[in-house]
């Protein structure tokens, strides 16, 4: 499988007097999931909505497999194969789940939408997903929190898009509607797509991503393996702690000198 790589180089944006990234670098390489973690107004969402197109920087480059791509746009970001789920979902509630699934994509022919045929390719594209809706007629409005996030999921999906962008997926849902959730992110990454996931959720982060970016202050304050790490080193990351990590950096160096 070619492995795809998103990158950002440089990114900085200021709000007023307000620094939201500064001189940023980042990335995400197809077949991983790769979490954003911080405080709120770390820079993490404002990351995110450049990635998507939603935002402009005010310099630095987005660029995938080595070509820098102009991304002014959402459908910019499609285009180049990236695709994003919002904490609000951005979900029709008076709406099917078929309209919902190709929202702002539907399906035509002779200028009027099928949505037969969007209901059949809905229906496939939930069951591949393993999304349990017992129907895509059903209105929006009428489903739990979690089928609305999968739904949500499933639209990005559809697209086609190599890498999938989700703000806080599993926030406000039940125990069980979050494992669902992480289940999807998991295949996702298995099937080839790269993930970029914020979360405030250490236990998530832990169980399903490969990379932990920790950003503070509009800056990335430190990259992990995820294998590697622990909660601690984390936690002490985001709040800005840096004894542990400098403790422990001593202790490993102190160890290696001793064998």
């Amino acid at each position: 499988m070619t492995t795809t790589t998103l990158k950002a180089k440089g990114l900085a944006k200021r709000y007023g007097g307000v620094q939201a990234l500064n001189s940023v670098d980042f990335e995400c390489n197809s077949g991983e999931v790769v979490a954003l973690m911080g405080d709120n107004g770390a820079g993490k969402s404002t990351l995110i909505r450049i990635l998507c197109g939603a935002t402009k920087p005010d310099s630095g480059q987005i660029v995938i497999d080595g070509s820098v791509r102009v991304i002014n746009r959402p459908q910019d970001a499609v285009e180049n194969g990236i695709s994003v789920v919002y904490q609000d979902l951005a979900l029709v509630g008076s709406m099917d789940v078929a309209r919902n699934v190709f929202l702002g994509h539907e399906l035509r022919r002779f200028g009027f939408v099928r949505i037969s045929k969007m209901r059949e390719e809905a229906k496939v594209l939930l069951d591949q997903l393993k999304i349990k809706i017992s129907s895509t007629k059903l209105q929006v409005e009428s489903l739990s929190g979690g089928q609305r996030q999968c739904i949500a999921i499933a639209r990005a999906v559809r697209l086609g898009s190599d890498f999938v962008l989700l703000d806080e997926p599993t926030a406000a849902l039940g125990p069980e509607q979050q494992a669902n959730v992480l289940r999807i992110v998991t295949e996702l990454r298995d099937a080839g797509k790269g993930i970029v996931i914020i979360s405030h959720n250490i236990d998530h982060v832990l169980a399903v991503s490969d990379r932990i970016v920790v950003m503070r202050a509009g800056q990335v304050a430190g990259i992990r393996n995820t294998k590697e790490t622990t909660r601690q080193e984390i936690v002490s990351m985001i709040v800005g702690d840096q004894s542990f990590v400098k403790h422990n950096l001593q202790s490993q160096s102190t160890e290696l000198k001793g064998e």
